[in-house]
């Protein structure tokens, strides 16, 4: 008897991540990236399809608490990560210090960018609270955006990261 081979293309990976603080299980074809797997797989529609090349940033959420770029990740390498997407920053009715600041300075524009921007930011805030203007421009130099020309953007962040700190001092 002739054993049937199954192309890797028809089989599924199974993982199991963590995603906003919540565990699930994601069944997918392997060859797909972190990116597919978030929009089609969990319905996590915010996090951006841009260029596919990761060069515009649109995809970025953060893996283990560093900025990624999803496009450019095979989900299955992921297996046993902590993903946060745009989906989980804000913390019930209460935005997040980053989408508040987004919208007081007009940070966000069109909006197509703004998720990956978002996220690459949470990420520079939670490991140096307190960036430079210039390590702002550094960390978001691979977030691009057609519309704010980036004054705003960087405005947004120097906020965000004034309300955090001033939270932090608080609590």
């Amino acid at each position: 008897m002739n054993a049937v081979v199954i192309p890797m293309a028809h089989r599924n990976a199974h993982i199991t991540l963590r995603v906003n603080g919540e565990q699930v299980e994601v069944s997918f074809s392997p060859y797909k990236t972190l990116l597919e797997v978030l929009r089609e797989d969990l319905d996590l529609t915010g996090t951006k399809h841009g260029c596919e090349l990761g060069e515009c940033g649109a995809c970025a959420v953060l893996v283990d608490g560093q900025p990624l770029l999803s496009c450019l990740k095979l989900a299955i390498e992921c297996d046993g990560s902590s993903i946060e997407t745009i989906e989980g920053l804000a913390e019930g009715p209460e935005l997040h210090p980053l989408q508040a600041a987004f919208s007081d300075h007009g940070g966000s524009q069109c909006g197509y960018c703004t998720p990956g921007v978002l996220m690459t930011a949470k990420g520079l805030l939670d490991a140096e609270p307190n960036p430079s203007r210039e390590r702002i421009k550094e960390a978001l130099a691979g977030n691009l955006c057609r519309c704010t020309g980036y004054q705003q953007i960087v405005d947004s962040v120097e906020d965000a990261a004034r309300i955090i700190n001033e939270k932090r001092a608080r609590a």
